[in-house]
């Protein structure tokens, strides 16, 4: 059986960030730790994960943008207009492109304040293609 792979990436914006260092709870921060870890776990023991990385806030990231001359142009953070930015990404190796749903929806449900889902925004996009010549 040949296997696809997928980056999954989840968003956030500068808000949630935000919210998340000020508002949550240790406890509410614990619970969603924990979740991503048991999901990870599981993907590692399934041969599905391949990698996992939670990104730095948006107030530690940098953009660069070159010039025409070839000079880049370094800014702190997003864009102001940016209103996601990547919080973290998974790269799965899975049987089919409903199995990458699968893992983003649970992505997606990852528990904020109170338990309740997040439903963040997660991306699905296929990876291993081949650039054409």
């Amino acid at each position: 059986m040949d296997l696809m792979k997928y980056m999954l990436l989840m968003q956030s914006n500068k808000r949630g960030w935000d919210d998340m260092a000020k508002t949550w709870s240790p406890e509410d921060v614990r619970v969603m730790v924990e979740y991503m870890r048991v999901l990870n776990r599981e993907l590692q023991e399934a041969g599905e994960l391949l990698e996992v990385r939670g990104l730095s806030g948006p107030d530690e990231m940098k953009t660069l943008r070159t010039q025409d001359d070839g000079e880049p142009i370094i800014t702190d953070g997003p864009f102001s207009e940016t209103k996601e930015v990547l919080a973290g990404y998974w790269v799965v190796d899975v049987a089919s492109e409903e199995r990458a749903f699968e893992i983003a929806a649970r992505v997606s449900r990852t528990p904020g304040p109170g338990g309740r889902p997040l439903n963040q925004a997660v991306e699905i996009h296929p990876a291993g293609v081949e650039p054409a010549p």
